[in-house]
């Protein structure tokens, strides 16, 4: 129990001093690292995924939307069970689901908590950099998607209504 009081003191402690989501690296869906600051002077789309959402067919407009703009974009799917437990799965059940029914070829992290409780630090770090801008309570459902610019600085979150070929979110990646 002091081992996970102390983990969250220190998760906390470092979403605060963090200056940029590059300062974060998060564990692969496959186990292997993601570091965020490999992706300097692209931007990237954080989106927090599930299986089970009536959302869930977005993960085909996100990757044809991956695809489209590798050059300059990455997104990273984040699996996370927080909304209506709709994302039940082991991290190797997600990325068979998200390969075999929707071609995902971007980055999935591990699955995450991405509010409340255990909140993992990125999203954490996010939601506060979302509230300095205005939006109250950003996350309010899964596919909530956050874009970083070039330099790691959170420009916008979108909806999760939002679709990912939408003009509102096209018209910040061109």
């Amino acid at each position: 129990m002091k081992i996970l009081i102390i983990a969250a003191i220190l998760s906390i402690s470092f979403a605060a001093s963090a200056q940029s989501v590059y300062d974060f690296k998060v564990e692969g869906i496959d186990g292997t690292p993601i570091n965020l600051a490999d992706y300097k002077g692209k931007k990237i789309m954080m989106v927090n995924t599930a299986s089970k959402c009536g959302n869930t067919p977005q993960y085909d407009d996100l990757e044809k939307l991956y695809e489209q703009h590798k050059g300059n974009l990455v997104i990273i799917g984040f699996p996370a069970n927080n909304f209506g437990s709709q994302e039940p799965g082991s991290n190797e059940e997600i990325a068979e689901f998200c390969k075999k029914n929707y071609g995902v070829s971007f980055p999935l992290s591990a699955k995450v908590s991405v509010k409340g409780e255990g909140i993992d630090p990125l999203f954490k770090y996010l939601t506060e950099e979302a509230e300095k801008k205005g939006f109250t309570d950003p996350i309010k459902w899964n596919f909530t998607k956050f874009l970083v610019n070039e330099n790691g600085e959170l420009v916008t979150v979108f909806h999760h209504k939002t679709l990912p070929l939408s003009d509102d979110i096209l018209k910040h990646l061109n």
